[in-house]
């Protein structure tokens, strides 16, 4: 077993082609309530990786969660920011439309987040996910992932655009959501 990844929530290992995500325990928050919320945050997030798979939006194949642990199939392929282009970028979007019309919302969506594998997007790490149909919500998740885009890739504007075509593929009224993405973009700006 290989550990590939470690944060402040879980250290991610890598044992044949089974990735095992396991929640650590906080030392300074009480043992129950550490197990509890350690114990909900692995389930909620294994369903959640599951209801998006169901929805549509490719993501690893959960192989068993127990308490504080989700083994999964590891998606062996580059991370979308060392590969990204306008036509991948559009594909992100036509995801992310999906993920958003099922009432999902990624909570962490970067370009690190999102595999290219096989010719494929994967999106991954659903540690943040949370269910939200709300505009401010999807907002929010989108605004993170241009953040992404600006401050990470070139020619970051038709990565941009090739991300909006996608995404109104994939959800109606995505208008409404660009539009609200503009509005906290103007927020953060002016704060």
């Amino acid at each position: 077993m290989e550990i590939i990844a470690s944060g402040a929530e879980a250290v991610i290992a890598l044992y044949g082609n089974t990735i095992i995500k396991t929640r650590v325990n906080k030392r300074y928050r009480l043992k129950e309530i550490d197990e509890t919320l350690r114990r909900e945050r692995t389930r909620t997030e294994a369903r959640l990786i599951s209801e998006a798979r169901r929805c549509g939006v490719p993501t690893p194949i959960i192989k068993d969660v127990t308490d504080f642990e989700i083994k999964m199939e590891y998606i062996d392929g580059d991370p979308l920011k060392n590969v990204i282009t306008p036509e991948l970028s559009e594909q992100t979007g036509e995801i992310v439309g999906k993920l958003h019309s099922c009432g999902l919302v990624h909570g962490d969506l970067t370009t690190s987040n999102i595999i290219f594998m096989g010719g494929k997007l994967f999106l991954i790490d659903f540690g943040l996910a949370y269910i939200d149909r709300t505009l401010e919500a999807r907002g929010v998740d989108i605004h993170v992932l241009f953040q992404t885009f600006e401050s990470t890739h070139e020619g970051h504007e038709g990565l941009i655009e090739a991300f909006k075509k996608g995404y109104s593929r994939t959800l109606p009224g995505a208008e409404e959501v660009i539009k609200r993405v503009k509005e906290i973009e103007s927020r953060g700006r002016y704060a």
